[in-house]
């Protein structure tokens, strides 16, 4: 713990240092021109102009999108998903790769072992039989391990690459808990049935010069965990610009230098924002330093506002982030929770301007021990459809009150302490 916390603010005071270089170099400027020369500060990874970029804010929507996309395969497809479920989705799924595969284009699946433990293993031998290569990350049986072993690391990353010309993001995985979309009623209306509630995620599709970004991220996973050769192919071919929106590709790899990069990122865009900090999050369980950066944007001015589960899939998780909420509410950040639907998104939008979506978590485990994704897009039109995704979850939840929630129970708050203490050694 005193490892991550230590980090966290090394990371905090770096971000600070790079905000307040470019605050004495008078390179405030627009809200876009100075989320751009803060990304140009603090991550070694591109920003690449000229790419489009569209947003699903469901599954079913997501899933017809990659479907149409794997059906226009021409030469090869690469997919990674933390969770493959044997329902419909992943049937459906796995046998248009099969089809793909059986007109000759390349396929390759890698899923996390973890994430598929409970996944009947006729549906990947189906899928190895028609001549799809699959890997297992990080297997559970160190025996059957091809790369560096280690049980606590997992690939937490969503990604689907066709033809190197589009590729997928987010945080939908492939399983039928997906299969349909919230419906976004009265903010005062919970879940009659949470287990089988809709769940409520985000996923992005990119065409563009940015596509070889994310190529490389699956291309790296699949040789750290010793995956035969994938074949004589130009897996990065160069792509036209396709749109107006600058994208950076962002990955946390545990063990890496820049292990840090998504937590660097988000932090400083916080430290940085002039006017709003809207952010959509399944899991949050946040270090003392992005506690502390939320609290004084507050202070400052800065609309700061939080959209979290009001129920979840993991209570101790919930239970943790919640641990939080009297000092955020105390600073001024207001606080949704959404009642209706899982709330499984992990996105951020800054002064309108810089947007995220991806794999990742405001926690531990995805800043320090999953293998994650995010991509950071840049500019006012993809804000303006992210600030409207926003709006319209803040409608169908409700709103923490500062004053009510101190005067939660003495039961709700032991709740709180001990999920904190636990949450680190799930």
């Amino acid at each position: 713990m005193r490892i991550s916390t230590d980090a966290g603010w090394l990371t905090y005071r770096e971000s600070r240092r790079i905000i307040e270089r470019l605050d004495a170099a008078g390179n405030a400027g627009d809200f876009l021109a100075r989320h751009l020369q803060v990304e140009e500060a603090v991550a070694d990874a591109p920003l690449v102009a000229g790419n489009q970029v569209q947003l699903f804010a469901d599954g079913p929507s997501t899933y017809r999108a990659m479907e149409a996309a794997i059906g226009a395969a021409r030469r090869f497809i690469h997919l990674e998903s933390y969770i493959f479920e044997d329902d419909e989705i992943g049937n459906r799924i796995a046998e248009l790769l099969i089809s793909k595969r059986t007109q000759g284009v390349a396929v390759a699946v890698m899923v996390d072992d973890i994430g598929t433990l409970s996944v009947p293993p006729d549906l990947f031998e189906r899928m190895r039989q028609a001549g799809i290569q699959v890997v297992f990350f990080n297997p559970v049986n160190p025996l059957k391990s091809r790369g560096t072993w280690s049980i606590n690391e997992r690939s937490h990353r969503k990604i689907l690459v066709v033809d190197g010309e589009v590729a997928f993001v987010g945080g939908i995985n492939l399983s039928d808990v997906y299969a349909s979309r919230p419906v976004g009623g009265s903010s005062r209306s919970a879940a009659a049935d949470k287990k089988n509630a809709p769940w409520r995620d985000t996923h992005i599709s990119i065409r563009g010069p940015a596509v070889p970004d994310v190529e490389r991220v699956f291309l790296e996973g699949w040789r750290s965990q010793g995956g035969p050769a994938l074949g004589d192919i130009d897996f990065l071919p160069q792509q036209p610009r396709r749109g107006p929106h600058v994208v950076r590709i962002l990955v946390n790899k545990p063990g890496a230098d820049d292990n840090h990069a998504i937590y660097l990122t988000l932090l400083s865009a916080i430290n940085s924002s002039q006017r709003s900090i809207h952010i959509t999050m399944a899991y949050f369980v946040p270090d003392p330093a992005f506690i502390a950066a939320l609290c004084e944007a507050a202070r400052r001015g800065v609309d700061v506002v939080l959209l979290l589960p009001g129920f979840s899939d993991f209570s101790i998780v919930l239970h943790a982030g919640r641990s939080h909420y009297e000092e955020l509410l105390k600073a001024g950040v207001k606080i949704y929770e959404r009642k209706d639907a899982l709330l499984h998104a992990k996105t951020a939008v800054v002064d309108g301007v810089w947007s995220t979506a991806g794999s990742s978590n405001l926690d531990w485990r995805s800043f320090t021990l999953n293998h994650e994704i995010n991509a950071v897009i840049l500019g006012a039109e993809f804000g303006t459809q992210m600030e409207a995704l926003f709006d319209a979850d803040r409608r169908a939840s409700e709103p923490v009150d500062y004053e009510q929630w101190k005067r939660r129970p003495i039961s709700t708050r032991f709740k709180e302490f001990l999920s904190r203490l636990l949450e680190r050694w799930l």
